[in-house]
């Protein structure tokens, strides 16, 4: 259904690998892997309802990894005649030969790579035109200007649609690999004037761009929260609970994975260090890895080495039970990949104690007192010592209710203490990049001010 949209095929692209993978053992390769790749999108954005931009990009690759005993070479070339692949594969080679050798490198074992991937229709093609792509990001910025006569200006809306697919094969049977897309839409309203201006964004991103939400709805919500960040406060320090809004908590979650994968693991640069089997969080809390669901944003039936993913508890009842690991990572450990290779897959957090009121609007009233954060700035996450310490902006609350939005904060403490301190998570559940979170309530952290 979706090979007419790109102009190679899956078989012409498979036909490719074999060839690649065929050339790196005439060249002297004892092993190699190769991944092939094509794609094609458009882009467009608006700023005060003028075109800014109109991008379209059609783009292939072939990426190729020669092994030589246990020294490894790369190299890559967008150009699919049969000369340049076989220059490519020598390239690659001749890399290998001179580097230096490391016990740990080489293909995954054969018996962990997926020899039947199954389909988990992640490709919805959306034949927009540019003139339709306009009108969409026009209409999501016009919304934004319609809802208060204090959204002032915009830094504009935009529309991007992707689809591509891709071959991974290797020298030890392996072969797969899949169409799929990715489609956007996004609005930046700003609110009041001169000094006092505010700004937020909201976007919607799906696979089909038939589950998109309506540019109308996006606009108005995004104008919305810039409206509310008008007339923000000062805090002076203090020790408080914080409640993370579901898109922040969905990166709360992402430094989580960061500390427990095999690249942070093995170099001995994580604050969770030997977390295995330990508890990590409170009782209440499931982290599931869910590769295989059907058009979601992260799914994957293999990982970027063929590996077979699976369904599985990462953290249950708070306890740690697995790590995100290749196999490079996974030997430099004494383990086992786990299918990783790449990053995680359709990650969720969830508590046992979440009811249906525990909405965003009752997870504010469970709180009580205390900061939402609803923006965080700079990257201040020490991934060895566990600091963390992000600038921030938000709303203060007061028995349950949002009484001001605040700025030019600093919100502060140690992500083992953070993960420790979730008491709830909340059933307004977002989905940002291939993680998946309701709002977090940690129990106190320091919120630094005037």
């Amino acid at each position: 259904m979706t090979d007419s949209v790109f102009i190679h095929t899956q078989d012409q692209l498979k036909q490719l690998a074999r060839d690649v993978l065929s050339f790196a053992k005439q060249a002297g390769g004892t092993d190699a892997a190769v991944e092939i790749s094509e794609g094609s999108g458009l882009s467009v954005s608006v700023r005060r309802g003028k075109i800014e931009t109109i991008e379209q990009n059609k783009d292939k690759g072939m990426g190729v990894t020669v092994y030589f005993g246990q020294k490894r070479g790369n190299a890559s070339t967008s150009d699919f005649s049969t000369a340049a692949l076989r220059a490519t594969v020598d390239a690659a080679y001749n890399i290998a030969r001179f580097t230096a050798e490391d016990d740990c490198a080489g293909l995954a074992d054969a018996d962990l790579l997926e020899m039947n991937p199954r389909d988990l229709r992640l490709c919805y093609p959306w034949p927009i035109t540019t003139e339709e792509a306009v009108i969409l990001a026009q209409r999501a910025e016009h919304a934004a200007f319609e809802v208060d006569p204090r959204i002032t200006n915009s830094e504009g809306a935009s529309v991007h649609a992707q689809q591509s697919h891709f071959v991974a094969a290797n020298t030890r049977g392996f072969i797969g690999g899949y169409p799929f897309s990715r489609h956007t839409l996004s609005v930046a309203p700003i609110a009041g004037k001169g000094a006092k201006m505010q700004r937020d964004d909201w976007y919607t991103s799906v696979r089909n761009a038939k589950d998109m939400a309506a540019p109308e709805k996006v606009g108005r919500y995004a104008a919305e929260r810039a409206l509310a960040r008008l007339n923000a406060r000062k805090l002076d320090t203090r020790t408080c609970p914080v409640l993370f809004e579901a898109p922040l908590a969905a990166g709360l979650l992402g430094s989580f994975v960061q500390a427990v994968s095999g690249g942070s693991l093995y170099r001995k640069s994580s604050f969770l260090l030997d977390s295995l089997g330990k508890d990590v969080f409170q009782p209440h809390i499931q982290i599931l890895e869910d590769p295989h669901q059907v058009g979601g944003v992260g799914s994957a039936p293999f990982d970027e080495e063929g590996v077979r993913t699976q369904r599985r508890l990462v953290v249950e009842n708070g306890v740690v039970k697995g790590y995100f690991l290749s196999s490079y990572s996974a030997r430099k450990l004494g383990m086992q990949t786990t299918g990783n290779a790449g990053g995680s897959h359709n990650l969720s957090i969830t508590s046992s104690t979440t009811k249906k009121g525990d909405d965003f609007a009752g997870m504010i009233r469970k709180m009580g007192r205390g900061l939402l954060v609803t923006e965080l700035m700079g990257q201040g996450t020490n991934y060895v010592t566990g600091d963390y310490s992000r600038g921030a902006s938000g709303f203060w609350v007061e028995n349950g209710v949002i009484q001001y939005p605040v700025e030019e904060i600093t919100i502060a403490g140690n992500m083992k203490d953070m993960f420790r301190q979730i008491v709830a998570v909340g059933n307004d559940v977002l989905t940002r990049g291939n993680k998946q979170s309701g709002s977090i309530l940690i129990e106190n952290m320091v919120v630094a001010g005037s």
